[in-house]
């Protein structure tokens, strides 16, 4: 194992995958491993350098995650057995990704060395308390901490579940197909209340996919392929891009915007 520096690409919707990323980053440092952290929207997949340990991050969305995550994956360059592993933040249950990132990662010529699912605060029909969530978060990082501390020692593991790893990633992808349909933009649209926007940008600045670009009139369009990563209403300052799906609208973020932007 060549621990000497690690590439950790990730996205994060609400804040949870980078803080998550970031206690991880914070444990390989103390053990003398140099990390450079990358945003996956972002980055070259084609790019990638295949002569540091890959680490991948990012939160699950309709039991997987993201297309654009998916993209980069697929897009990733054939390797000749640069090591990699993968950690994600989820409410609940996935069962989508782990699995299958592996399988596309092994054919890509990578040595899958760990994977990990960190329980975290949720930003969909969002109920919870502060209290609730400050637990979640806790326990996340001492999670995170742990995994990579064993990703240094050699006890981390990426396995699968085959039956239910495959069921739920083929449901995952039609939840995927559904979301981007024109019906499904349509009614799930998600549009800025032009009598709170300031007109500030950041919802354009934070989109991963560029979805959302500033109107003539100074107000954010909405270009219909949003895939609900949920940055735009999270971290608006002025709550003005209400969330339908959300329990009466109310959002999470576990970091400031600016976090995400650096």
């Amino acid at each position: 194992m060549n621990l000497k520096r690690i590439d950790f690409y990730y996205f994060s919707g609400t804040g949870n995958t980078f803080l998550v990323v970031k206690k991880m980053q914070e444990t390989f440092k103390k053990n003398g491993i140099d990390v450079n952290m990358h945003r996956i929207e972002n980055s070259d997949p084609e790019k990638v350098n295949l002569n540091n340990m890959i680490g991948l991050g990012f939160p699950v969305a309709e039991l997987s995650t993201y297309e654009f995550v998916w993209e980069f994956i697929n897009s990733l360059s054939q390797s000749e057995g640069t090591e990699i592993f993968m950690v994600d933040t989820l409410g609940g249950i996935s069962g989508g990704v782990v699995g299958h990132m592996r399988e596309i990662v092994k054919k890509k010529g990578y040595v899958p060395i760990g994977a990990k699912e960190i329980i975290m605060p949720v930003n969909i029909f969002y109920i919870q308390d502060e209290e609730i969530n400050k637990g979640k978060v806790e326990k996340g990082l001492i999670e995170a901490e742990e995994y990579a501390a064993d990703i240094i020692n050699g006890k981390a593991e990426w396995g699968k579940i085959p039956v239910i790893s495959d069921a739920l990633y083929y449901t995952s992808l039609l939840g995927l197909k559904i979301t981007e349909t024109r019906l499904n933009q349509k009614l799930l649209y998600l549009a800025a209340d032009k009598g709170k926007c300031n007109k500030c940008g950041t919802c354009a600045k934070l989109c991963p996919i560029a979805n959302i670009k500033m109107g003539e009139d100074g107000y954010p369009e909405n270009l219909m392929h949003c895939q609900y990563c949920l940055r735009c209403t999270s971290f608006c300052p002025k709550d003005a891009i209400p969330c339908k799906i959300n329990y009466n609208g109310k959002t999470y973020r576990a970091v400031k915007a600016n976090k995400l932007l650096i």
